[in-house]
């Protein structure tokens, strides 16, 4: 159930967050800084590339990869195509991925794993390496798979893990008599994997002239990232906090993420994920406007179990309440011309759906980023920690 006390109560907050889930938001500046550092030190202002590759062809283990993936094709704008190998195989230890068979000398394998011992990915290299296809891999030293890239002459960028974070926020506890943050099948819960990933493939995109990444932008980046963590943190009131506000309305809510932009719409889709893997819960992202017509029929079927005609004779003590919904409206900016944004909120206001907004009111294609992933991150942060069963 959720406590919608609990997020008055900072120091209630900390006890509660067994995962850590709060701290490594918070700590996604200093992880963009980190590594940043570490891809500097890695030679990357050193390279001296001929062009620019035909495709990005990005694998990965873990939802982590396939939003890197998602945000950099939204941020190379067409530039470059940015394909994701997905993985097959029966579990998740034993996925392996596969280049396509057009994949060759002039397109460019990225590699994204906070473990680097994953098998697949160590052979992946080995058919890149047989087509003639150049490697690069973020990956923490000294594993595996940064090991197999070196071997064919391709680039290993150290992964920032969440050790290297000194000065992180003290947000969270550790699980009882262990000292360290308590798992989820298994795995820490790394809320902050996504920037330590994401960071070093736009110094290295921004290196070879795919998009503009300079290290003043991304410290730019890293800056909204703590202005966002300021404004969202555990002290601050709900009816000041943005995070704290939208986690306290999708409670008991099916949300409805629409988006308007490639960046809002790649950071609906990882609303999303963040929702289902910390959180546990469902939500539907889509983009405007086609959003206005593929849950349409939803919303009015919504309306129409909370329409019931026999309302009167209800047991209501026993009443589930039926399918509530909630919009969740993500914009890259505020309402121009041709904006879908009015469009959506007449179709909630005549569905009688409520609606929440969340859009980054100015800077660059980066720091909108910024701003739509680090407010939702803390959001669905706040549902899992207030949602957390307490003795």
């Amino acid at each position: 159930m959720f406590d919608e006390s609990l997020l008055e109560d900072p120091d209630a907050l900390a006890r509660a967050d067994v995962r850590g889930l709060l701290r490594g938001v918070a700590a996604a500046g200093a992880r963009v800084r980190t590594a940043l550092r570490l891809a500097e030190e890695a030679g990357v202002a050193e390279l001296r590339p001929d062009g620019r590759p035909r495709t990005l062809l990005i694998a990965g283990s873990g939802p982590e990869a396939a939003a890197v993936a998602d945000l950099l094709g939204a941020l190379c704008s067409g530039t470059c195509p940015v394909e994701l190998l997905r993985p097959t195989g029966p579990t998740p230890e034993q996925s392996r991925w596969t280049l396509p068979g057009w994949a060759g000398p002039l397109d460019l394998l990225l590699l994204l794993t906070t473990q680097g011992t994953e098998q697949g990915l160590t052979d992946l290299i080995e058919q890149a390496y047989r087509r003639g296809c150049t490697a690069c891999a973020v990956a923490p030293a000294g594993a595996p798979v940064a090991d197999a890239v070196g071997q064919v002459r391709g680039m290993a960028l150290p992964f920032a893990s969440d050790a290297n974070q000194a000065a992180a926020p003290t947000w969270g506890a550790p699980a009882p008599g262990t000292g360290q943050p308590q798992t989820t099948n298994g795995r820490v819960s790394d809320t902050g994997a996504f920037w330590a990933l994401l960071t070093p493939l736009l110094v290295l995109t921004d290196r070879l002239g795919i998009l503009s990444a300079p290290t003043s932008a991304l410290h730019g980046v890293a800056d909204r990232l703590d202005e966002v963590a300021a404004r969202c943190g555990p002290a601050i009131a709900t009816y000041t906090n943005p995070a704290k506000t939208l986690a306290a309305e999708l409670d008991e809510t099916l949300p409805l993420l629409w988006s308007q932009g490639r960046i809002a719409a790649a950071g609906a889709r990882r609303f999303a994920t963040v929702l289902a893997t910390h959180a546990g819960r469902p939500a539907l992202a889509a983009e405007l406007p086609a959003a206005l017509t593929v849950h349409g029929p939803l919303q009015e079927s919504a309306r129409t179990l909370a329409a019931d005609p026999d309302d009167f004779f209800r047991d209501r003590v026993e009443d589930p309440g039926g399918l509530r919904l909630r919009i969740v409206l993500l914009q890259e900016t505020a309402d121009q011309g041709g904006s879908a944004a009015p469009a959506a909120r007449e179709q909630a206001y005549a569905h009688d759906t409520p609606l929440s907004e969340i859009s980054a009111a100015d800077g660059t294609p980066l720091d909108t980023a910024a701003e739509l992933l680090a407010v939702t991150d803390f959001a669905a942060a706040y549902l899992a920690v207030a949602s957390t069963e307490r003795p």
